[in-house]
């Protein structure tokens, strides 16, 4: 068949108009690459809400995909941060105040507070004659590591009621998980300190504690936040909030059905299931495990959208910490994208979950 000129023209055109469209989805097919830092030595449910977003398709949702690097300590993960190995991290005030009292802090910032306070506690033996904090004085107490959040933020609960945690007490790593409730049931420590997770692997291993009764007016302290450099969330605004958006309808979707979420996060990590567990098992010692991180998810102050930081938290901790006085938070946090990381339907969130047949 010949061509005349405009025709060729023409069909030239629509070719190339077709290869710049192919090229476009193709594009938009493409999804950015996010790393994540976390303070754990192996995954576990202690940031379930923060990953499962990859495998419901909140993720893909918001343009990219996850990769989590756990690095072992908090304090790992706000250098990996810093020196730019990941792009978003765990950060915990225990860490960072400090810094930030010295004028050392590098210029990251809190923009999401993923678990409020607070979620430690103490437990001893059921048989223990230790009744309360106070009885703690001159004990052994048992930490995952000295690199944990509870190992903090212990000492300066015990330091409120008067507890000098250098002097008064002996602090003892025992390891993570149900490792850490064997050594409370072989009596190599008097009392264990943990968070809410790791306590719901030890009770979903049926090695029986007693929780002691939270002392009264326990400070809010120990938030834990999603944190990047300010470089990174000027420069990569949109992922920053697309990240930390997955993570609050993850949130949501838990709070809604656990279930569904512990089997989403066992696709994921089927390597977290107890060894020899069947699938109903595995689900329910997931659930086991974050049952009491669920409620922390949401802000327990009236009002308060998810996510958004309270800074008398920050205050709260660097007094009890016997800090200096800090005069200025703000180049430490920032509630300026709350509002846009809330901007999705929870309703469908809820429903989704209470569908889920993953």
């Amino acid at each position: 068949m010949n061509l005349d000129r405009r025709q060729w023209l023409l069909a030239t055109s629509a070719f190339t108009a077709a290869l710049a469209a192919g090229s476009r989805v193709a594009g938009a097919q493409e999804l950015r690459k996010l790393k994540f830092g976390v303070g754990l030595k192996a995954m576990g449910p202690a940031v379930i809400n923060c990953v499962i977003g990859e495998i419901l398709g909140y993720n893909k949702e918001e343009g990219f995909t996850l990769t989590v690097a756990p690095l072992g300590t908090n304090a790992n993960v706000q250098i990996a941060i810093d020196k730019g190995d990941v792009d978003i991290g765990i950060g915990v005030p225990s860490f960072g105040l400090p810094l930030l009292a010295k004028g050392e802090w590098q210029g990251a910032l809190n923009y999401y507070q993923y678990t409020y306070p607070y979620k430690w506690d103490v437990v001893v033996s059921p048989n223990s004659g230790i009744k309360t904090y106070a009885d703690l004085k001159g004990k052994k107490i048992g930490v995952s590591d000295f690199g944990g959040t509870e190992y903090p933020v212990t000492k300066r609960v015990l330091k409120s009621l008067g507890i000098d945690p250098e002097t008064d007490v002996k602090w003892i790593p025992v390891g993570n998980g149900i490792q850490a409730g064997v050594a409370l049931q072989r009596e190599a420590i008097d009392a264990l300190a943990y968070y809410d997770t790791g306590f719901g692997q030890i009770e979903a291993a049926n090695i029986p504690v007693r929780f002691l009764d939270r002392p009264a007016n326990l400070p809010m302290i120990g938030g834990q936040f999603l944190t990047a450099k300010r470089e990174f969330i000027a420069k990569e605004r949109k992922l920053a909030i697309g990240f930390a958006r997955s993570v609050a309808k993850a949130s949501v979707f838990l709070g809604a059905s656990p279930e569904a979420g512990a089997r989403a996060f066992l696709k994921m990590y089927p390597e977290t299931a107890p060894r020899g567990a069947e699938q109903a098992d595995a689900v329910k010692a997931i659930v086991y495990a974050i049952a009491r991180r669920i409620k922390l998810y949401t802000p327990p102050y009236a009002g308060t959208k998810m996510g958004r930081i309270n800074p008398q938290e920050f205050i709260t901790e660097a007094e009890l910490s016997g800090l200096p006085k800090i005069a200025d938070f703000a180049n430490f946090y920032t509630n300026d994208m709350i509002d846009e990381i809330n901007a999705f339907d929870a309703a469908k969130i809820v429903a989704a979950a209470k569908g889920y047949t993953g």
